[in-house]
């Protein structure tokens, strides 16, 4: 069978390893892992097959600064086991992301693959950094990026003084209200005013 030029491109797009970026900041490693082990198996390829190595790279970015839901720092525990005697260790969360920034999504994402031979050729395709801080050469691969799970909401020092001004309010406090006894009361368009002061 005589394939067109335009059938022999789109067949080696579709074998050919993509490489994608993915920024962590602010994303639940959890929900974030199921995204990038669907990429690394090659689940998006028509051609996709349980036995085959056709995934793409993965590199992610700002692994340092991902976040947590309700109190999972602190309760979630991560368990590993030496294989010898008395080798079993149970650490919390945030001592393995101080020792370690991208060790939480790296185990995330390993448990997210199967369990068979493939997995450790899918680990080697997964590249985490701390930082925005990438090599070069691992750069320069970079050709298409992966949406985020979670929407980033705006820091309140991230609006201008304008947009905060602007913001509708629901209510404004009385002249005579004191809302910390001692600490300086701010009010939009006067200077800060100490409680004490508003006495006399």
């Amino acid at each position: 069978m005589i394939q067109s030029p335009n059938q022999r491109v789109l067949q080696w797009a579709t074998f050919a390893r993509i490489w994608w970026l993915y920024d962590a900041h602010m994303q639940c490693p959890f929900k974030s892992s199921n995204k990038i082990a669907h990429y690394l198996q090659g689940k998006h390829k028509p051609v996709y097959h349980p036995l085959s190595q056709i995934g793409d790279h993965v590199v992610v970015i700002n692994s340092r600064h991902i976040a947590l839901r309700d109190d999972l720092w602190r309760t979630f525990i991560f368990s590993s086991h030496t294989g010898y005697r008395r080798g079993f260790t149970q650490r919390r969360a945030w001592v393995v992301h101080e020792e370690d920034p991208t060790e939480i999504i790296r185990k995330s994402v390993y448990s997210r693959l199967p369990g068979n031979l493939l997995r450790k050729g899918h680990m080697a395709r997964l590249h985490i950094y701390p930082d925005e801080n990438v090599p070069p050469d691992i750069l320069k691969n970079v050709t298409d990026q992966l949406y985020p799970i979670l929407s980033i909401p705006k820091r309140l020092d991230q609006y201008t003084e304008e947009e905060v001004r602007n913001f509708p309010k629901l209510f404004d406090w009385p002249e005579d209200h004191k809302l910390h006894p001692g600490k300086p009361v701010e009010r939009r368009g006067k200077k800060p005013v100490k409680a004490s002061e508003e006495n006399t």
